[in-house]
């Protein structure tokens, strides 16, 4: 199943998908957001990288632009269901990198789901993005979808982020029920997409989508330019990106990314005062009265159009 995201006049071309098809539509994106409220799923740790864990609400400020927001709910460690994508870079650039992949992402799947509760999907991307596993909660089905992959062709990363996004992750509502997050393997050279980086990560945070980067780029320390774009994903939505410098260590990347889901805090607000202006808004999560924290959280959120 191929997945084709054409841009058309400014519009972005909506995909349906039905009887295994791809059906374009001339209508724009649409992705529902409850303009009242927003949710922040995030971690905090120390400076050697140690989660914090025993923070109460009472312990964090939340600002858009210059204003203190009201915190409505909290929760600590949360046990939110999981909705979670796995983007598998299968371009030639790969090849040689590409079994450890295989195995690390098998191992990472296995377990972090919950029986029951999460749910997980697989989307390959090589010249064009393509959906091997749906969003289930079965993972020897995404197992199965994994280990059958097989690389070659160009890079379409930007592609593979906007469809998982816009098309499977964003559709569970209401929205603050669920975590959303993407764990992408690849060496970060797109060179086939038709949506551009920009687009896709709109996209990621129109869905509040938190991406997990892999680096496939080996033993170098000099950091390349797919490396930036990793981090940039990664940055921009409250992820981290990783850096093995060998294939054997991908399993303990895919270990951190575990650890982070299990430490995560859960705050949500109400905006005030409500803008539904279609922007982006930038936010601040801080800890009251403790240095040396690190709040990994997104930058902000985009406000509905009304």
């Amino acid at each position: 199943m191929r997945i084709w995201a054409p841009l058309a006049a400014g519009v972005l071309a909506i995909a349906a998908w039905a009887a295994g098809q791809v059906v374009q539509s001339d209508e724009p994106t649409r992705i529902q957001v409850d303009v009242t409220r927003v949710n922040l799923l995030f971690t905090v740790t120390d400076k050697k990288g140690r989660f914090i864990t025993d923070l109460d609400k009472n312990d964090f400020e939340v600002m858009e632009g210059k204003r203190r927001q009201t915190i409505s709910d909290f929760a600590a460690e949360s046990d939110l269901p999981l909705r979670l994508g796995i983007l598998i870079d299968t371009s030639n650039s790969v090849r040689e990198r590409f079994k450890f992949e295989q195995e690390a992402a098998s191992q990472f799947i296995d377990s972090v789901m919950r029986t029951r509760l999460d749910k997980a999907l697989v989307v390959s991307f090589d010249s064009s993005a393509e959906l091997v596993s749906d969003l289930v909660p079965d993972t020897d089905k995404l197992q199965a979808a994994i280990h059958d992959l097989r690389p070659g062709g160009g890079t379409a990363l930007y592609d593979a982020i906007y469809f998982a996004c816009r098309d499977k992750l964003a559709q569970d509502q209401p929205r603050y029920k669920f975590r959303r997050a993407i764990v992408i393997v690849s060496d970060g050279d797109d060179n086939q997409s038709r949506f551009t980086r920009d687009q896709a990560l709109e996209m990621a945070q129109k869905a509040d989508v938190v991406i997990y980067t892999i680096s496939t780029n080996g033993i170098t320390r000099i950091e390349s330019d797919g490396d930036k774009v990793l981090k940039y994903f990664a940055q921009e939505t409250g992820g981290r990106a990783f850096f093995p410098f060998k294939v054997e260590d991908l399993d303990q990347s895919f270990e951190n990314i575990a650890n982070e889901l299990r430490h995560q805090y859960n705050i949500s607000y109400r905006p005030e005062p409500l803008i539904t202006d279609g922007l982006f808004h930038v936010i601040d999560v801080r800890v009251r009265e403790r240095k040396n924290i690190l709040v990994n959280v997104r930058r902000g959120y985009y406000a509905p159009k009304m």
